[in-house]
């Protein structure tokens, strides 16, 4: 092996490369989240995964025990993800199983509850540098219409917020009747040079252990201070090749793979709901995603995250893998994250497992369905 010139080749090849798989995310996400205007490469950065580029956003936002609003329950990941190596807090906009006031469904995010969670963290002495919106939401299944999200990012620029915007399930709507619109569609941002847009393939591409993950913005400050973060989180050469193949293969990505992929989750989230209507178990009726945000209180003993945790335990002992809700900081105890995107007879098995052992356990309760 020569290492006589690799110091020459190094940066050449990697800036190639980088260079390559910006140009074609560009193009994807011009096409599918359908801007009004070709997307610029220059504006893309490209990390191993969606986690790194929270980790690498937060460092380069924010200062040392900043903090971030984030309306709750959301991806818990995203806490370690902002505070490992930023010591940058999360603070929680609540959101309740119960619809009251205005609100018109369940676990509702409004510009109301985030002006209120905003003026909380001044009265407890942090400064908010961020918001982070997830749509579509995990592990609600929510897909917040345009109309809200341009509420959302109205606010954040009233008070002069960066917002990073996570649509990496923006392909993963399975209902036809369910629209979703990524901010990249909109003629114009409220405030383009504090909005950023995080996309990856783990999710829409089922290719979790490929860590690829992009975000768009238009900051040119923001961009290169990640550029200069990329070194910690770079993906291998071989790696942004097979991405850039499989981003510009649009004619298989549009008559074979996504078709198949939506009808696939449709058949997998309509056989679990159906199941879950059997057991008479309150559900979130979403369509985007992996998983239904279930309420499984009526198998507490008490309505507690002690009980809820118990309950996690159960399950877990009997090789049946939930997430409770106290991991996506959820205020309502009870409720679990169900993952439908698995074979039928995995499906079937897990159903029958928890029927079998959990059925003595349940309270009376009146069968309902979120709408």
């Amino acid at each position: 092996e020569n290492k006589l010139c690799f110091d020459l080749l190094q940066k050449r090849v990697r800036d190639i490369m980088i260079y390559f798989l910006r140009e074609e995310v560009a193009k994807f996400l011009s096409d599918y989240c359908r801007s009004p205007k070709p997307l610029k490469p220059k504006n893309v950065v490209v990390m191993n995964g969606c986690g790194s580029l929270f980790s690498a956003l937060a460092a380069t936002l924010c200062d040392p025990e900043d903090a971030i609003l984030i309306p709750s329950p959301f991806y818990g990941v995203i806490t370690e993800d902002v505070g490992l190596y930023s010591s940058v807090k999360l603070h929680h906009v609540p959101l309740y199983s119960q619809v009251v006031r205005s609100d018109v469904r369940p676990f509702q995010l409004t510009v109301e509850k985030l002006e209120n969670s905003l003026k909380e963290a001044k009265k407890e002495g942090l400064n908010i540098k961020a918001l982070i919106l997830l749509n579509p939401h995990n592990p609600l299944g929510e897909v917040y219409s345009s109309e809200e999200m341009i509420s959302f990012l109205e606010f954040a620029k009233m008070h002069k917020l960066h917002v990073i915007v996570d649509e990496i399930y923006m392909l993963s709507v399975f209902n036809e009747t369910d629209t979703f619109r990524s901010v990249l569609s909109l003629d114009g941002l409220p405030d383009p040079q504090r909005t950023h847009i995080i996309w990856g393939v783990s999710k829409d591409f089922a290719m979790s252990g490929m860590r690829v993950g992009m975000v768009y913005s238009e900051n040119r400050d923001l961009v290169q201070a990640l550029d200069q973060l990329g070194c910690f989180h770079g993906v291998p050469g071989p790696t942004q090749y097979q991405m850039a193949q499989l981003l510009r293969d649009r004619d298989w990505l549009n008559s074979e793979f996504l078709p198949e992929n939506r009808q696939r989750l449709r058949e997998a989230h309509s056989f679990m709901t159906e199941e879950l209507k059997k057991l008479d178990i309150p559900f979130l009726h979403r369509s985007a995603g992996f998983f239904i945000w279930a309420d499984l209180s009526k198998y507490l003993s008490e309505k507690t995250f002690a009980e809820e945790l118990f309950l996690w335990r159960c399950f877990l002992k009997h090789k049946v893998l939930l997430s409770c809700g106290q991991a996506f900081s959820c205020v309502s105890p009870g409720w679990f994250r169900i993952i439908f995107t698995d074979q039928l007879h995995k499906l079937k098995l897990g159903l029958l497992i928890a029927h079998f052992h959990f059925s003595s356990c349940l309270l009376v309760v009146s069968p309902m369905e979120w709408d």
